[in-house]
């Protein structure tokens, strides 16, 4: 009876010591991706923030594009010469980019009521879609939004801020 008490204790205190133990941690964790991303991309595609650099993301865009939005003149949804450049390289960039699915915000200044500035807003953001579209990029993997004076750029009431917030800017919102 005594062996069978002491061969039951020695049994608990194995299954205790291994209930104990730690599992270690892959030694390849600092370049593991985080939650949610493909482990496919390494750990350097990433900001100290958490947030995706690598190919596809809105940074590769502002890398290889140059920048990520165009900007109008007062009352105008009309593209020049510098912005259908930059949409040109946008194009190129969501061309190669083929997983990518982007938003076209549209920006207006202040001045303008609500209303106004909502439907200037959507018109320049569709310029530059259209622009984008008849460059290549299938409109299936573009949506437009307008915010109208909502959301400026530059907090100010003068030429300055007036002019970088009259803007159509192209955001990476989705990775397919």
């Amino acid at each position: 009876m005594r062996g069978i008490y002491a061969l039951t204790l020695l049994t608990i205190y194995v299954i205790g010591l291994s209930a104990c133990s730690t599992k270690a941690p892959p030694a390849d964790i600092a370049s593991m991706a985080p939650p949610g991303v493909s482990q496919t991309h390494r750990s350097g595609d990433y900001d100290a923030d958490g947030n995706y650099i690598g190919p596809g993301s809105q940074a590769d865009l502002l890398r290889n594009a140059g920048s990520d939005r165009v900007f109008f003149d007062l009352d105008s949804s009309a593209l020049d010469g510098d912005d259908r450049e930059t949409l040109r390289r946008q194009a190129a960039w969501l061309v190669q980019n083929l997983t990518v699915e982007v938003t076209i915000e549209g920006h207006c200044d202040e001045r303008g009521t609500r209303e106004y500035n909502l439907g200037l807003g959507e018109r320049r953001a569709n310029a530059a879609k259209n622009f984008l579209v008849a460059s290549g990029v299938s409109p299936a993997r573009m949506s437009v939004v307008s915010y109208g004076k909502e959301r400026p750029q530059e907090i100010g009431s003068d030429e300055k801020s007036w002019a970088l917030n009259r803007r159509a800017v192209t955001l990476v919102v989705r990775r397919m």
